[in-house]
Parts: C-alpha cells; structure tokens; sequence
C-alpha cells in the first residue's frame, strides 16, 4: 500500500450528556443535529483527550454547565462533505458518557436549537444520519440494558 492509498481520518471526542433518563442534542450552525464535542485541534496532539472535552464543552454549553465525565463507550466513523471545502472528510470519534450535575447551558453561536431527548424512546433516525446515526443507536443499546 501506498501512502497515498492510505485513508485519513479526523479524531474527534463526543459526550453522550445524561440528566436522568434523556441526553442532550443541539443543530449546528450547518443544520445538522449533534452531541457536544468535536474534533481535536493539531495543536492538542499531547493533550489529554479528557481536558480536550473540557475545552469543547465550555465553548459548546458555556462555563457555567456542570458535569461528571464517565468512560468511553461508543466509538463511531463518520463520513461527510466539509462545508468550508466541499470535499469528502472522515471522522472516527470516541463516544464518552457523562451526566449534567446542573448549571446553566449557554448555547455557543454555532448551536442554535438544543433538546433533552429520550434515551429509551427517541428515535435517532429523524436526526441523525450515517455514523453518528449508528453511534447514537449504539448508544441507545447501551443504555437501554
């Protein structure tokens, strides 16, 4: 294999925002539903990926949301066009648990819309596609047991 037959992927970390019986989504800026997290910046390279998911999380819910970060339990692969490019990107992304212990969620600019939705009865399919569809049902099979 060549390097150029290699696949390149972005990492990125998710959280799986729990408060009792449902977890949080939010639409991004681009119209898409979604968890809070994203991908890692080139410059976090050595950086823990828990204090990678602080960062994310206070820019996406503000400072004021608290949390209590679990384990990872879902990992996904996601692929979609790059708004700013208008070219394939792959993602693979680690799926962590955590559970809001309260304080304000402060949208960030880029989150628009934002709702606790059932783990036991949502029904991803109306707003998730591809892997995150898939990482979301897993999710769900997870904690339904």
């Amino acid at each position: 294999m060549t390097a150029s037959e290699r696949d390149l992927y972005f990492v990125a970390v998710k959280v799986f925002l729990e408060h009792g019986d449902k977890f949080f989504i939010f639409k991004d800026s681009y119209g898409d539903w979604d968890i809070p997290g994203g991908r890692i910046q080139r410059h976090e390279f050595d950086i823990p990926l828990d204090k990678i998911l602080e960062r994310k999380m206070r820019e996406e819910l503000g400072p004021a949301a608290r949390y209590r970060l679990g384990k990872p339990v879902v990992f996904m692969r996601h692929e979609r066009v790059e708004a700013s490019t208008g070219k394939k990107a792959r993602i693979f992304a680690i799926g962590y648990l955590a559970v809001f212990l309260g304080g304000k969620i402060a949208l960030s600019g880029q989150h628009g819309r934002s709702k606790w939705v059932s783990i036991k009865n949502f029904n991803p399919a109306g707003c998730f596609q591809g892997g995150w569809l898939k990482g979301v049902k897993d999710y769900q099979a997870l904690r339904r047991k």
